[in-house]
């Protein structure tokens, strides 16, 4: 996968929409096999050893393996945040989350309570490894729940995080499920309230998860040898440390 001169932009009507409900898509970055086939490759030649940060070698592995980075840097997703931002893209996180049969819920919550970015701007891409149902714990989203910062508490034992946004906060009734088939993704920014139930199906749920910013946020790494990584355009302002993207 490469990025590509041309690529696909947001039109006005999902700008607006963006804009209002805080997330866009889902959209599609590859067909289904080809994603499969990505999937299996990461998982062979990726997954299993360590990258920057060696105590999770699911995280931040755009830095060390063109894989990753190709498909976090992929003209789908990329072209779509500069119609929001312009050119200039900054790549800062990676994740891999696998939630197996009877894996836990993830409970409502920002994701910008966990972060201290500097201003608080970012913009996630939830792509599917899987194919990504209400059966094995689908992500669910809350339009328009990110105009405000909510306060977040302790979570239960029966959820993945330890904290969560305060139910008294607001109304879940409205909430969007976001079914994918592998290789589709949806765009949401910091603030966007967002869940998912348990997994109750015998199917995985894996996906990838990359993180964006622009180059005027200062980010506080997250390990020793953590680096952005430029998706798009030039870094301007110098305040975080930057790396190339790996070699092929």
């Amino acid at each position: 996968m490469q990025t590509a001169a041309l690529a696909p932009q947001l039109t006005r009507s999902e700008i607006d929409g963006f804009h209002a409900n805080g997330y866009a898509g889902p959209f599609a970055l590859c067909a289904p096999e080809e994603m499969s086939a990505l999937n299996a490759r990461m998982e062979k030649e990726v997954l299993p050893f360590p990258g920057v940060w060696p105590e999770h070698p699911e995280q931040l592995r755009h830095q060390d393996a063109r894989t990753v980075y190709d498909v976090a840097a992929h003209a789908e997703i990329v072209g779509r945040i500069a119609s929001l931002w312009g050119p200039d893209i900054t790549l800062w996180r990676t994740n891999f989350f696998d939630k197996p049969p009877g894996g836990k819920a993830v409970p409502w919550h920002q994701d910008i309570n966990y972060w201290r970015l500097d201003p608080p701007l970012n913009l996630t891409a939830w792509i599917a490894l899987d194919a990504v149902d209400e059966e094995n714990g689908c992500v669910q989203v809350l339009p328009g729940s990110h105009t405000k910062v909510l306060r977040h508490i302790r979570s239960g034992p029966e959820m993945h995080f330890d904290e969560m946004a305060d139910p008294a906060g607001f109304d879940p009734s409205k909430a969007v499920k976001m079914v994918l088939r592998p290789g589709e993704f949806f765009l949401f920014n910091e603030r966007l309230l967002h869940y998912s139930d348990p997994n109750r199906s015998q199917r995985h749920r894996k996906c990838m998860v990359a993180r964006y910013s622009t180059p005027f946020v200062k980010i506080p790494p997250l390990c020793p040898g953590h680096k952005l990584v430029m998706a798009g355009g030039v870094d301007r302002f110098g305040f975080n440390p930057v790396a190339e993207p790996p070699q092929a």
